[in-house]
């Protein structure tokens, strides 16, 4: 709960500085990806302040019982097997939009010139979305395997 205490700052201010990018203009993208480090940066910080007390009972395993050292592995392993779904469901949710702006483009295009393509444009935008799905299912696969 208070990694999410702490975090919640974070993320506004990345949302506030995104909107005041979005109306400089051309330089927008290079601000955008340096807010982007920033979050980066501040979730890493925010992950190892999270898991140093775990950390600790690895690095004082051999003084404590192993009991808490198999708790600090498994905690770890937790994190691990989240982190992987995070990094599944953003990474197909990134190229599914790319693909469906690419796709959807393309298929408005062929639409107003031949309306009755309707069908098939709407198909292979869906397996475009498609992706996203799949990344969705690893992740609970990984969330469930935590």
């Amino acid at each position: 709960m208070a990694v999410w205490l702490l975090g919640l700052p974070v993320i506004v201010v990345a949302v506030i500085l995104g909107r005041l990018a979005a109306r400089r203009g051309h330089r927008a993208g290079y601000l955008m990806a340096g807010v982007s480090v920033l979050v980066l940066a501040a979730a890493v910080v925010l992950l190892a302040t999270a898991a140093g007390p775990a950390g600790a009972a690895v690095g004082a395993g051999a003084a404590k019982s192993a009991v808490a050292a198999a708790a600090a592995t498994s905690a770890g392993g937790n994190s691990a097997a989240l982190i992987g779904a995070a990094i599944a469901v953003a990474g197909s949710t990134i190229g599914a939009g790319i693909a469906v702006a690419y796709v959807g483009a393309a298929a408005l295009a062929v639409m107003s010139e031949r309306p009755e393509l309707f069908g098939r444009a709407m198909v292979i935008v869906g397996l475009a979305e498609g992706i996203a799905i799949y990344g969705l299912i690893v992740g609970i696969i990984l969330i469930g395997k935590a």
